[in-house]
């Protein structure tokens, strides 16, 4: 998994055009739509820099966020004190998260979930999640799919600069292993107006929605249902990323 290190200097100013205030909205309507009451707690898993975290936190529900990565937590964490919000930042692994007891639910979108990159790993988080929620407790996630990766970003290379960064992002999908690599040059400028290159390689797994729904049901999880993205409609052959529905059952109410 990736950890986002140099990157998290800059990634919510190259993330400036992503509708998270939209994003929520369809977070909480899908709460609304198979939950049975307002969540108190919530886990967001592979939180980043928090985006989504403190927009939930700003509407009044007590927010943990876990990621791998202590440079984007950093970021987070000052967010949460320019807000006065008390949000709990966790820097773990997702295959091996642990929390001080129970949550209503967990998300992890932002693709966070292709990260994982081994189909046991991410049966171990489904088991996790599955643990960590309270009865009846929901997990939603989302996923990229095949058509994002194959038509959409493979062998594709993309380009921004602002005005002390810039970057190249040059994409590479073997579809014999569903693998998609992510290639990101970075140039930031220091406080002497000097351009420094950081290179990260990334990798993302593309998992077929079938295969998912098995691993969720295999995990203990009830399998709920799988939208097209910021949609309540099934996915079709065209969807760039959709989002999944599980919940907890086995725990006693």
């Amino acid at each position: 998994m990736s950890s986002y290190n140099t990157f998290a200097m800059v990634y919510d100013r190259y993330m400036d055009n992503v509708p998270y205030d939209d994003w929520v909205d369809y977070i909480l309507r899908i709460i609304e739509k198979y939950y049975y009451k307002k969540p108190k707690l919530v886990l967001d898993l592979g939180c980043g820099t928090g985006n989504v975290t403190q927009l939930l936190a700003d509407k009044g529900i007590d927010m943990i966020g876990v990621d791998n990565s202590s440079d984007m937590l950093s970021v987070a964490k000052e967010k949460a004190r320019q807000n006065n919000s008390d949000i709990l930042y966790l820097l773990q692994d997702m295959r091996e998260f642990e929390l001080y007891g129970t949550v209503d639910c967990i998300i992890s979108i932002c693709d966070s979930i292709n990260y994982i990159v081994d189909e046991d790993d991410l049966l171990k988080v489904f088991k996790l999640a599955n643990n960590y929620l309270d009865p009846k407790g929901l997990f939603i996630f989302d996923l990229n799919t095949y058509y994002k990766y194959n038509n959409v970003l493979s062998d594709n290379t993309f380009a921004e600069t602002s005005e002390d960064s810039a970057y190249i992002w040059d994409n590479y999908y073997y579809e014999e292993d569903e693998i998609n690599e992510y290639d990101l040059t970075l140039f930031i400028k220091d406080e002497n107006n000097h351009y420094n290159r950081y290179t990260e390689t990334h990798y993302q797994k593309m998992y077929d929605l079938d295969k998912v729904k098995q691993l969720i049901i295999k995990s203990g999880l009830e399998y709920i249902n799988c939208f097209d993205a910021f949609t309540l409609e099934l996915p079709t052959h065209t969807s760039e990323r959709v989002y999944f529905i599980a919940r907890e059952q086995g725990k006693q109410t």
